[in-house]
This record gives C-alpha cells, structure tokens and sequence, in this order.
C-alpha cells in the first residue's frame, strides 16, 4: 500500500495493516529500478522470531507502470504494479495543456494495454476558446480509442463517470502538478481526504503534495493508486521502434509501409506519413511522436559518448 523507507505498509489477506521490510535479495523481473516492491505487487511475508515480518516473495506482476527514475538517469522507478485502469488528470487551463505530455504517458501505458481514461479537470473555468481546444483533443483521442471525460469540483461535471471508473478496481491516477488530482478524488470518494496543494499565482504551476505513490482501499474492492504530481517524462527503457510500435494508430498503419522497421520519418513509401498528409492520423500526435524518438536519440547519443 505505501513504502516508507525499508519499510512498506501491507493489506494482508484478513484486511490487516502490516509493516514489514525486504528480506535478503528477492529475484525480480530483468528490470533496473530503483525501487524493487511498487504499490499493488502481491508479496509472501513471514515472521522471524522477533516478530518482524519480512517480504520473502514478489508475485508475478501482470503489468507495472514505470518511468525513468528523476534523480537515477540509468535506472528506471517503478510507480505501480497489477493496474486495472489508468486516470490521466488534465486541464486546459491553471495549468496550461501540455499535449505532449499525454501522448509520453500513454507510451506507459500501452505496452501492458492498461485501459486509460484522459480526464479534463477543471471543466467550470472553459470559455469558448478553451473548449475548442478540449473539443479537438477529445476528437484526437477518442477517434484512436482512449476514453476522454470532462470534470469540475465545482459543478460535479463528470464525477459520476469517474466513480464508476474508480469502483471495484485497482486504478492508477496520475498527472503534472496542479491539475486538481487530489482535489477530484476527495470530491468523488465520500470521506476521502489527499492533501490538497495550492497553484503558485505566480508561476501557475502546482506545488508538489505527494511525494511517492501510495495506494488506498475505499471499498472492499476497490484502490485508488495516487501518485506524484509529475513535471516531465523522459524514456531511458525505449528504442525509437518501441514508440513506433505504442503509438497505436501507427501500428494499426504499419504494415503497409514499404520497410518493416520503417520509422515514419524520411523512409520511402510510409503509409504512416500518408495517412498524416490525408488527415487520417493527427499532425499533433505525429510531432509529438517525432519529438519523443528525437529525445530518445539524443538520450542514447550522450549515454554512448558520455567519455568524451
């Protein structure tokens, strides 16, 4: 539920809190992260004779949502494991739309198909120009198959939708700093209390109020994996036809490019730069994509010439 240092807060089987810390190496997935228990793994603990319980075991994960540790380039963080379904918490406005950042959490995503729903808060402060933009993205989304919902605290807009979402579930709820995450699970979940931070009027940009993810039960079945406010995604654990392959409309295109490993850029014939050309498949998510695998490129570049 929650990791404390060495320590970590488990639910066991009977509905106890226990506290127990790692026991010696546990074999875990090829993965290099900073972290080796996330919030959701399922762990077999016993007790030594001083009554302290130890994790012995990690059960097999059946997905996990990772990305690079912020302070660790070379190794990735481990956020969550066994998600049932991903909240992405926007807004158009207090703070701006960052579109690039939901097409870089998607690429989290989408390899372990983890069902997302992308959620525009703060739905009582659109005027007409900011629910043009929402309309377009809505459009851009929808149309490639991610659910897209509008929300307001204020008017309680949405928050049906996204209580039925939250119910008899394991969901991941994620977003940059100041989208009113915290703000949207205390409206929805009755008794429910997040520290809720404030905007800074002068940058616009949320102040950080939860600094690791931590995983709450408010029904018998169901958890709500709340996370750090996140300022930026960067991919140390992707090659660029990793990309190619998550972005899902360009897999669905791939096939009829010339070159199987084509990478929609300058290759002859790409069925994916015509389907741009013809409106098939958005401008935005296509510079998105090549803004992502040029990260990438350099990322590798560096970290190859780092002696240099």
């Amino acid at each position: 539920m929650k990791s404390t240092g060495n320590w970590y807060d488990i639910l066991s089987e009977d509905g106890d809190m226990i506290q127990a810390r790692m026991g010696g190496k546990i074999r875990l997935d090829e993965l290099k992260t900073t972290n080796p228990v996330a919030v959701g793994d399922q762990v077999e603990l016993t007790m030594e004779t001083n009554h302290d319980y130890i994790i012995r075991q990690i059960m097999p994960r059946t997905n996990y949502v990772v990305r690079q540790s912020p302070r660790k380039k070379h190794n990735l963080h481990l956020i969550a494991s066994n998600v049932d379904h991903a909240l992405l918490i926007v807004t158009v406005i207090e703070p701006n739309l960052k579109m690039g950042f939901i097409d870089r959490f998607l690429l989290m995503t989408e390899p372990y198909n983890i069902p997302v729903t992308i959620v525009f808060n703060k739905s009582d402060l659109y005027k007409a120009k900011e629910n043009k933009i929402f309309e377009r993205v809505h459009d851009i989304y929808t149309k490639i198959g991610y659910a897209v919902v509008k929300t307001s605290t204020m008017t309680r807009e949405g928050l049906d939708t996204i209580k039925d979402i939250l119910t008899d579930k394991k969901v991941l709820i994620s977003g940059q700093s100041g989208v009113g995450k915290s703000s949207l699970i205390n409206a929805i979940v009755p008794g429910y209390e997040i520290r809720v931070g404030d905007i800074s009027d002068h940058s616009g940009k949320g102040q950080h109020t939860t600094t690791f993810a931590e995983m709450h039960q408010w029904q018998s079945n169901s958890f709500i994996i709340d996370t750090p406010g996140i300022k930026t995604l960067s991919f140390n654990n992707l090659e660029v036809m990793d990309v190619a392959h998550n972005f899902r409309e360009f897999f669905v295109m791939s096939p009829d490019c010339k070159f199987n490993d084509c990478t929609h850029r300058n290759e002859p014939n790409c069925a994916v730069k015509k389907a741009v050309e013809t409106g098939e498949i958005d401008e935005l998510r296509y510079n998105n994509y090549l803004q992502i695998i040029d990260d990438i490129e350099s990322q590798n570049y560096w970290e190859l010439h780092s002696d240099y």
